[in-house]
């Protein structure tokens, strides 16, 4: 072998080794929700919380990240892409860390969703230009296909690996081997060329807070929104001005989202330097994409949400064998995710995203159509196919249309743009299902205790003034040990047992939904995305 022979080896050697480091960062970043969402119920009783304690983590680890995504890709430009990259790997590891030993809820908020919160959104948009600082642009898609990959496995594997640790070990498991992945990749980091900056932007600290107060305003309401009810105030509950806090602190966010975007064009009018330029957002191909972005990922992180709480709850699966029932989802995840673009280059972008949106309809619509109090574990199969099809078909093309709507020096910003809409929609989803399951979960359990003649009136008084917050999400067993305590006569509680189970799986069939209704509209905001392939020829 030549000298020229084997440099270009050992190149290729480390280019490999680049992608396969950025490739895992992607990967880590992904694999936390889907490994979480299979262990709910057990995360709750070891941190002495409720399935809405749990969600209310899950919801605030996605909105740090939204929140502060656009402000890490500045961040990175400011001190470089990798020391960016680094630092962001050291405070997840940390969060990791301190999530693995929590022992209440708070702590795993701190380390959870606070603190790899924010490392994500240093790590995030720093990968997407490194991968532009570290291959050549012929390279390049290849390079974001191989991330956008890792990130599609993380979906797939993590309901496994997460139901694996929690079902033989505990799911604190997984978080300390988050530690050591997070050492490893900062061992091989030190062979990631940084990304070139060409000038150091200064970052707009005004931007940042109103960006992150008006975002977090809108997903808190939200969140709250089954407890104090959308905007009357439900009985028991807080009240401002005779209407529900839920109403006015929406209303606050995008006010403050307003101002933002306000505040943004000015600075760009005077010449100084925005968080986010307005001429960017006015790019139809680049916001088609980020739009795309944040309802697959609403979509998805509810459907994440309800179909383990159905599994896990309402039939009382253990975590791996709920990681096991999801298993036809990674499948056709990956097969989508990998194969399209593999076997059709030339594809139309339109087409395939609107056949994923179609395919994610139909399994949300045929799960909900088998949804009853008798179904069985088994009515998740081909819903499970349909759609993981859908999110695999989407994942194939969504990173290229964000990607090769700018030039390459504004991929960075197109990383903190994209993950933000991506975790924005992800913190929404999980909020909203979550809030329509327990409001229509409590609705539904109190008519029907009503209508019991077994159920003493002094258990239905009682329930009235307990559940007026909004009703947990709990096992038949947890329910029983609890009207047990209330010293409840055993045909109350079978009448009562019931009521709440036909109440739970209204619940559930009302977040689906609503999830197949935010679908049929991204369907129709999919006209935005080009029929044209990245990098195709214009005809």
């Amino acid at each position: 072998m030549t000298t020229t022979e084997t440099s270009a080896s050992t190149r290729a050697g480390g280019a490999t080794l680049v992608l396969l480091t950025l490739a895992a960062g992607q990967f880590l970043m992904t694999l936390d929700s889907s490994v979480m969402n299979v262990s709910i119920a057990t995360v709750a009783k070891d941190v002495d919380t409720t399935v809405s304690g749990i969600q209310g983590a899950i919801t605030a680890y996605t909105l740090v990240m939204a929140a502060l995504m656009i402000t890490g890709a500045k961040v990175g430009a400011m001190i470089g892409r990798k020391r960016a990259f680094a630092i962001g790997c050291v405070i997840y590891g940390c969060g990791s860390l301190t999530t693995a030993i929590a022992p209440n809820l708070p702590v795993l908020l701190l380390g959870w969703s606070f603190l790899e919160g924010v490392g994500a959104a240093l790590i995030l948009p720093a990968i997407v230009a490194l991968v532009a600082g570290n291959f050549a642009t012929e390279r390049r898609p290849a390079a974001y296909g191989m991330v956008a990959a890792a990130g599609a496995i993380a979906v797939a594997v993590g309901p496994l690996i997460g139901g694996f640790c929690t079902t033989y070990f505990s799911w604190r498991w997984v978080f300390a081997g988050e530690v050591v992945l997070v050492l490893v990749i900062l061992l091989l980091a030190r062979r990631i060329a940084d990304a070139p900056v060409e000038t150091r932007p200064r970052l707009d600290l005004v931007g940042a807070v109103l960006s992150a107060l008006g975002l977090g305003l809108l997903v808190f309401g939200v969140l709250r929104s089954g407890e104090w009810g959308w905007i009357q105030p439900k009985a028991g509950g807080p009240s401002w001005a005779h209407l529900s806090p839920t109403m006015w602190l929406i209303l606050a966010g995008l006010f403050v989202i307003w101002i933002f975007f306000h505040w943004e064009a000015r600075l760009d009018a005077s010449g100084k330097e925005p968080l986010v330029r307005p001429a960017m957002l006015r790019n139809r191909q680049l916001t088609g994409g980020m739009i795309m972005f944040f309802f697959q990922y609403l979509v998805q992180a509810g459907f994440f949400f309800v179909v383990p709480l159905f599994l896990s709850v309402c039939l009382g699966l253990s975590a791996l064998a709920t990681g096991a029932r999801l298993l036809p989802l990674s499948i056709t995840l990956l097969a989508a995710a990998i194969g399209i673009p593999r076997l059709l280059p030339r594809i139309s972008p339109r087409l395939v995203v609107r056949s994923g949106l179609l395919a994610l309809l139909a399994g949300t619509l045929v799960l909900l159509g088998a949804l009853d109090k008798d179904a069985g574990a088994e009515i998740v199969f081909v819903p499970m196919l349909l759609i993981g099809l859908g999110i695999g078909a989407l994942a194939s093309q969504l990173g290229a249309v964000t990607v090769s709507a700018v030039p390459d020096e504004e991929s960075p910003e197109v990383g903190g743009l994209q993950n933000t809409a991506t975790n924005l929609g992800a913190s929404l989803g999980t909020a909203l299902a979550g809030a329509i399951l327990i409001a229509t979960l409590t609705s539904a359990f109190l008519t029907n205790i009503e209508q019991s003649s077994a159920i003493p009136s002094r258990v239905k008084s009682q329930a009235k003034v307990e559940l007026a917050g909004g009703a947990p999400f709990i096992s038949d067993a947890d329910l029983e040990a609890a009207l047990d305590q209330a010293h409840v006569r055993s045909r109350a509680t079978d009448d009562a047992v019931d009521a709440y189970r036909g109440a739970r799986i209204e619940g559930l069939r009302s977040a689906l939904a609503i999830l197949a209704l935010l679908t049929i509209v991204a369907l129709f905001l999919a006209q935005r995305i080009p029929t044209r392939p990245p990098g195709a020829a214009p005809l």
